[in-house]
């Protein structure tokens, strides 16, 4: 909105100009994020809290985490809302790609809203069923990924980029490309989500990898830099560092609110939302792989979990106290604090090694 207002007021003062540069429209948007974030959210919780929408906590967990139990939840409608409003004020509202990765975004924040509004408002115990929730996530991942499909232009633009290897790509065509981009969307979306357990763990390293995102959204979207760096240009890419910095402004505002001891839990609506936006961000810019490094700690949660559920099945033994990983490390004794704070060590860690593929190639 304010770039086609800019773009209208240059025939007047060529000072205007400025806001065509992706760098500065992309600070505007994270502060921006912040700013009604940081008006927005003391509202919400009280809007929450007035309207008993708390959170359950499980009986099997952390002792520590009782005192949590009726904690207001569905907070990631702040996170949505600031990244939305963002995004359609300082982005370019003519991409194709703006479009897609919000569609995304607010669709599976959507999916999450109704999971968390059953559970938490309408007190059934499962909310969504796992079948539902995974249909429903799958169902809008295809018609994104069929649209990104039609979108580009086969070749590197739909190939599978391999990290820190020079001009080597795997061919995936069109079915390929869409398996893949539904892998990455859904898993991601998952995987945030079930990170989510502890305050602030899941949305620091969210905030670390949309920041780092958005780098290579600009490059991406650069013709210079992505030939010199090796990576496929991909025209209007870069009007995804507004989104990604959307997304970073609006995570650091919520974790004000989310640090320990939190005032309020994101939910679903906000896990898989973010979730998804990570994903798709990735698909369209070709860093599936570096997203896959960067997310190492929402790997690793996932895998913890798949472990644990096949080794009970299998066996009948768990192999770790209880999973997600977070939660093992808690029964061995680590705070609250330790955890969150050293698996944000470990995510900069590996976003730093991520960003290295820019140039180690």
């Amino acid at each position: 909105m304010f770039l086609l207002l800019a773009q209208y007021l240059e025939q007047y003062s060529s000072i205007f100009n400025v806001f065509s540069y992706i760098t500065l429209r992309s600070v505007m948007a994270a502060l921006t994020a912040l700013l009604i974030s940081f008006i927005v959210g003391p509202r919400m919780i009280k809007k929450l809290t007035d309207y008993k929408i708390g959170q359950t906590i499980r009986s099997d967990g952390p002792t520590a985490h009782e005192v949590k139990t009726g904690t207001p939840t569905m907070g990631g409608v702040l996170i949505l809302t600031s990244i939305a409003i963002t995004t359609l004020l300082w982005a370019d509202l003519t991409n194709r790609w703006v479009w897609v990765v919000l569609a995304v975004t607010v669709s599976f924040g959507i999916i999450g809203l109704i999971d968390d509004y059953r559970k938490v408002v309408l007190r059934s115990p499962y909310g969504l069923s796992a079948l539902e929730k995974f249909t429903y996530q799958s169902v809008m991942a295809v018609l994104a990924s069929l649209y990104l499909a039609n979108a580009t232009e086969f070749g590197m633009q739909t190939a599978l980029i391999l990290p820190f290897l020079k001009d080597v790509a795997m061919p995936l065509g069109v079915s390929g490309f869409v398996v893949l981009s539904c892998l990455v969307i859904v898993g991601t979306s998952n995987a945030v989500n079930l990170t989510d357990g502890l305050d602030g763990l899941a949305i620091m390293p969210a905030v670390m990898i949309a920041s780092a995102l958005a780098i290579f959204s600009y490059v991406a979207g650069h013709a210079e830099f992505s030939r010199y760096l090796g990576f496929p240009y991909i025209p209007g890419a870069g009007e995804l560092a507004i989104f990604c910095a959307a997304l970073a402004g609006a995570g650091l505002a919520f974790l004000w609110f989310n640090a320990y001891p939190a005032e309020v839990f994101m939910g679903d609506v906000g896990a898989l939302s973010i979730g998804a936006a990570l994903g798709v961000v990735a698909v369209v810019v070709r860093q599936e792989i570096v997203l896959f490094i960067m997310g190492g700690v929402f790997v690793v949660e996932t895998l913890s979990v798949v472990i644990q559920v096949a080794s009970f099945k299998l066996t009948g033994r768990r192999v770790f106290r209880m999973a997600p990983l977070h939660h093992h490390f808690e029964l061995k004794g680590w705070k609250e604090n330790q955890v969150v704070v050293r698996f944000w060590i470990i995510t900069m860690m590996l976003v730093l090694i991520g960003l290295s593929t820019l140039k180690l190639r």
